[in-house]
């Protein structure tokens, strides 16, 4: 079973940056599709970003041209850069590669 762990998040001030990290365990990390989701207080789980096999990507509405997906298959890890944050992108940030899930790393963005 894979096994994801997140990292890189924090407090920022709107307009900051903060870029998340998100570690795999096993060998199917570079035949995966991988994902990025969050979960603000009180709002269901949403999509945010995805990259697929050949790198290509794709992004949720709300963070296209402000955030980026990338992937280091001799590390299994993903990286979620994000820029310009806003207050609404406040929200645990998950991983996701198949069914499994990370654990979460917390995002908070100050206006």
């Amino acid at each position: 079973q894979v096994q994801l762990v997140e990292s890189g998040g924090g407090l920022v001030q709107a307009g900051e940056s903060l870029r998340l990290s998100c570690a795999a365990s096993g060998s199917i990390f570079s035949t995966a599709v991988l994902g990025w989701y969050r979960q603000a207080p009180g709002k269901q789980r949403e999509w945010v970003a995805t990259i697929g096999l050949g790198s290509n990507t794709h992004y949720a509405d709300s963070v296209r041209g402000r955030f980026t997906i990338s992937r280091d298959n001799f590390k299994n890890t993903v990286y979620l850069q994000m820029n310009s944050l806003k207050p609404e992108d406040t929200a645990v940030y998950y991983c996701k590669l198949g069914s499994g899930w990370g654990q979460g790393t917390q995002v908070t963005v100050s206006s």
